[in-house]
């Protein structure tokens, strides 16, 4: 354990550590114990106030992007929170309309397969999906065969800012001026950035942004975000939209939309307003401690983690260069497969990828000793590794 490591001092906001190696905040962060009593607010507000709880429960849903504009170095008013990702592409792919002259969809193949549905089912009203494919045992598409695939005939680039199988952080800054070069938008995923990767999208001049508060953040599922540039929110009439998209909701004015003139017109119907108070004090640590000094510690463990690969003789799927690396790590051996199930019955947490391997990641509460612990761990099941691989089960 570094006794210096001051990030340690806000582990004691995370109970649920106690008895676990949690090597997974890529997939699932920890939860914080605050989480629980924010949402039995929700539940004394509904028992106490009835339908008078609305008045404080639709702010909750402003509070909750303001705390995420605030990590993504948003202005006020650009960020509106929603349930997941799929809902969020899925809102801004009905904003487009296709024609001959400008019909494409470009993205890598290290995207994540639900945005890479949403973006597919839309080749039904006329899109062209280009799907950019990446070397044989690369971390990440070429970039410059994605710039490449950036045309003037190119509509949309929905990509990651960070690859879920691999942990490589792609160049979103070129990316986004070659898109804007040649007259198209960007959609950046942030799911496996934000939270461990420090992000400006002022910076980037990103378009659009989305991700969730299920992993870095610490929020547990059901917040997730979008940020719209601010010149381009009145810009699009999303046609998957709701009540709450609406200038005036409780109006109940029909039959056709009249959209918010703010970022409220991405937002759809009822806010889940339970998982934004889950996720509120994941946000707010998050914010407290800055994702610099979280970035810092993660490259340090991320590198001792590689350090411990290589000494196996594991195959690493993440990139060594720390500037293309996020916050986790991700080896492979025959036999994986089963070493990741038996690592999680045994509360030493991680997950396992088809044709990645084993993923794990260390975070802002995680403690040296941890790392090593848990790869003592992974040498102690080697003969289930074996016995897995010689029965062919595949990994």
């Amino acid at each position: 354990m570094a006794t210096t490591d001051r990030l340690l001092e806000w582990r004691k906001e995370f109970p649920s550590l106690d008895g676990c190696v949690h090597m997974i905040s890529h997939s699932l962060g920890a939860m914080p114990a605050k989480a629980s009593a924010a949402l039995a607010e929700v539940a004394e507000l509904w028992a106490r106030r009835s339908i008078t709880a609305w008045d404080e429960w639709l702010p909750e849903v402003d509070r909750a992007a303001a705390r995420i504009g605030k990590l993504l170095g948003a202005p006020a008013g650009t960020v509106i929170m929603n349930q997941n990702v799929s809902t969020i592409e899925s809102v801004l792919a009905s904003c487009f309309d296709y024609t001959p002259a400008r019909n494409e969809v470009v993205y890598d193949d290290h995207n994540f397969p639900s945005v890479s549905y949403v973006w597919k089912a839309e080749e039904r009203r006329g899109a062209r999906v280009v799907v950019v494919e990446s070397e044989e045992g690369a971390p990440g598409a070429r970039l410059e065969a994605l710039l490449d695939a950036i045309t003037e005939r190119t509509l949309v680039v929905p990509i990651s800012h960070v690859n879920f199988r691999t942990a490589y952080i792609q160049d979103a800054k070129r990316i986004i001026a070659r898109a804007h070069e040649m007259g198209a938008l960007v959609i950046l995923d942030t799911y496996q950035s934000l939270g461990t990767v420090p992000l400006d999208v002022i910076d980037l001049d990103v378009d659009f942004v989305c991700g969730g508060s299920v992993k870095w953040l610490c929020g547990g599922p059901g917040a997730a975000y979008l940020y719209v540039k601010q010149s381009l929110i009145p810009s699009f009439a999303p046609r998957v939209t709701g009540w709450f998209g609406h200038e005036h909701p409780f109006a109940f004015t029909m039959p056709e939309q009249h959209y918010a003139e703010n970022v409220w017109r991405y937002c759809g119907g009822t806010p889940a307003v339970a998982a934004l108070y889950q996720a509120r004090r994941g946000h707010e640590i998050i914010g407290e401690i800055g994702v610099e000094a979280i970035r810092a510690k993660s490259m340090r463990q991320t590198q001792r983690l590689i350090d411990l690969v290589d000494e196996r003789g594991f195959t690493l799927r993440s990139p060594r260069s720390a500037a293309q690396r996020g916050g986790s790590i991700v080896f492979d051996f025959p036999g994986s497969g089963e070493v990741a199930k038996e690592l999680n019955r045994r509360k030493f947490f991680c997950d396992h990828r088809p044709g990645a391997g084993i993923r794990i990641a260390p975070h802002f509460y995680t403690r040296d000793d941890e790392l090593d612990a848990f790869m003592a761990e992974v040498d102690g099941l080697q003969p289930l590794a074996r016995s897995s691989s010689k029965s062919g089960v595949v990994t």
